[in-house]
């Protein structure tokens, strides 16, 4: 996995709540488990018509946001099922980052993302980031506004700053643990690797044969 960079990117507002992973990447493209090919399905049946033309009422598909690497959504993204696949196809299309709020208190609050979804995207370099719902809905003013609204995520001092006519900084919370993974470009296997000298000692001092009866 690539370290994670500061990075300047134009932001996409998909105005939806609740997201799910069949909307993300339907069933019909989880055959594959080649982890390639499939940015072309992101949101497929929101991004085409029938027969394959694109959709032109379909944020995706506006000529301002081709090239966006900024996701920003309602809460509860990648709820539904726990597909790996959905987090490739949106890292293959080119989103680096995906905000999204969370709402309510305790018993109430209402997550920005599924854990299954937020857990897949840390082992595969997307940055899930969780903001206030006042907070994204700024977002979502400003990119209107301003279609092809740009931003900085920078990860080390945990802010997402919208360069609209007047800039407007906020602040994330992210795990300790997750940070690091990004900053140091470490997938599950390079935390393992870390622990290389160690595991080589451990091996060379344990019996690996398994005892006679």
């Amino acid at each position: 996995m690539k370290a994670f960079e500061n990075f300047r990117g134009v932001v996409l507002p998909l105005d939806r709540a609740n997201v799910d992973t069949d909307a993300i990447i339907p069933k019909q493209f989880l055959k594959s488990i080649a982890r390639t090919g499939f940015g072309e399905a992101l949101f497929y049946d929101w991004r085409y018509l029938p027969g394959g033309k694109n959709n032109p009422g379909f944020i995706l598909n506006r000529e301002e946001y081709q090239n966006a690497t900024i996701l920003v959504a309602r809460n509860n993204f990648g709820c539904g099922s726990s597909r790996e696949h959905a987090v490739w196809a949106i890292c293959q299309y080119g989103f680096r980052v995906v905000i999204a709020p969370w709402s309510g208190e305790g018993k109430d609050r209402i997550p920005g993302f599924a854990d299954i979804f937020k857990n897949n995207s840390v082992k595969n370099g997307l940055l899930t980031v969780e903001l206030s719902e006042a907070e994204v809905e700024k977002i979502f003013q400003e990119a209107h506004k301003e279609p092809g609204l740009e931003a900085t995520l920078h990860l080390v001092d945990q802010t997402v700053t919208l360069h609209a006519s007047c800039e407007i900084s906020f602040h994330f919370e992210i795990d300790p643990s997750v940070k690091e993974r990004f900053l140091l470009g470490l997938d599950d296997i390079g935390i393992t690797l870390k622990e290389g000298e160690a595991i080589c000692e451990f091996e060379t001092r344990h019996d690996t044969q398994i005892p006679q009866t």
